[in-house]
């Protein structure tokens, strides 16, 4: 009986987890997420280049080995939350979430606004409190100082490593006009992951759902692991600079910006000040990398910009004849089968010349010519599977 009451305490428990809110409207913006995308790309080249649900399929399936990594290192080192912070950073990813300004999904900023949230609640409302939880209890000064901000460090580290690893992959090629009035390509990368994290929460929290609900039990108190789904967003256009060099320098940049602020909190074991400071500087760092890289892209000309002679490419199907010869955004080709092409219509009736057999000379991002050939089956997509500027 115990053991059959130990896997209905489980199901509970995961039950709880896909019942949360923040799971549920996650799944809803990525799928919205998929449909405005594909929109987008159809209005520029008349085919999407990613199936529509590719932002949902990916909303875990990326995340899952950060997330267990960060949950048994969390776990492990013993970095305890309170239930009152795990409420109010849900509560501020879930009103990013809704809202679509993915700039503002860096768990950087909903830790910042959870811990200073519980500051104010003590200091406008000292008596509040629900169902036992009560703010007076927050020690601030104490090991939240500590574990809040280190938290929110490794997990700004779990956004510089899921941004350097995937946004470039699906960053999404769109036509926009030059200020000359001719039409450029640029590419725009807007993502959603969800991190199934199990915290240890102080308290038995997790007893009123599932009796049977695994803790800890260190002198007179008690923890309760409890899975939380936690979400990062990211959302930036390259127009200045190709995707595939842009957001992976991104990734890393934040990835020092959460080292610095775990090493800051970390700090804070002795002085209790430096894990507010290091929340600061996380906020401030993640807004300034935004800000830099925004003006830049903005500043600069387009990368994939039409040229007098040749057919700029803006994106690849994926498994397309294109994508098996390794072209790349930006990459010019001049000539196809022998025939030199300045757009979209003459680089189709050039690979109809041969329809068994492609030859292209294309100009490299690094202005090298290089010739290129690839068997052309029945299958395969008449246009090699490009998307062009046009």
């Amino acid at each position: 009986m115990m053991g059959e009451q130990v896997i209905l305490d489980l199901l509970k428990a995961i039950a709880l987890f896909f019942l949360n809110p923040v799971w549920l409207i996650a799944i809803v913006v990525a799928v919205g997420l998929g449909y405005f995308r594909v929109k987008r790309e159809r209005r520029s080249f008349l085919v999407r280049l990613h199936p529509g649900l590719t932002e949902m399929k990916r909303l875990l399936a990326e995340s899952w080995l950060p997330a267990l990594i960060l949950s048994v290192l969390l776990s492990g080192i013993g970095l305890t939350v309170d239930i009152g912070w795990i409420v109010l950073f849900s509560a501020a990813a879930i009103l990013a979430m809704i809202s679509f300004y993915y700039q503002a999904t860096s768990p950087i900023y909903f830790a910042a606004i959870a811990f200073f949230g519980l500051y104010a609640l003590q200091q406008f409302v000292p008596d509040f409190a629900f169902r036992g939880w009560t703010v007076a209890d927050l020690d601030l000064f104490g090991d939240l100082a500590l574990t809040v901000p280190v938290i929110a460090g490794l997990f700004l580290i779990a956004e510089g490593v899921l941004i350097r690893r995937h946004i470039a992959r699906y960053a999404s090629p769109f036509l926009t006009n030059t200020n000359r009035g001719l039409r450029a390509a640029a590419f725009k990368a807007k993502r959603l992951w969800l991190l199934p994290i199990v915290f240890l929460v102080p308290g038995d929290f997790m007893l009123a759902f599932t009796p049977y609900w695994p803790q800890l039990t260190l002198g007179a108190t008690t923890f309760s692991f409890l899975p939380v789904p936690i979400i990062i967003g990211f959302s930036q256009i390259a127009r200045a600079s190709f995707p595939d060099v842009l957001f992976p320098k991104i990734g890393q940049a934040v990835i020092t910006i959460g080292a610095i602020v775990v090493v800051i909190g970390a700090f804070a074991w002795w002085m209790p000040i430096l894990g507010w400071a290091a929340l600061l500087v996380g906020v401030i760092g993640r807004v300034m990398l935004s800000i830099i890289v925004a003006v830049r892209e903005r500043k600069g000309g387009f990368a994939a910009a039409p040229k007098p002679t040749g057919v700029i490419i803006a994106g690849i199907l994926p498994e397309s004849p294109g994508d098996k010869l390794g072209l790349l955004p930006g990459e010019c080709i001049r000539t196809v089968n022998g025939i030199q092409v300045s757009n979209e219509k003459e680089l189709y009736d050039a690979i109809q010349v041969n329809a068994a057999h492609c030859r292209l000379q294309v100009i490299g991002r690094d202005g090298e010519v290089r010739l290129m050939q690839q068997v052309l089956y029945r299958h395969d997509h008449h246009r090699l599977g490009l998307l062009v500027v046009r």
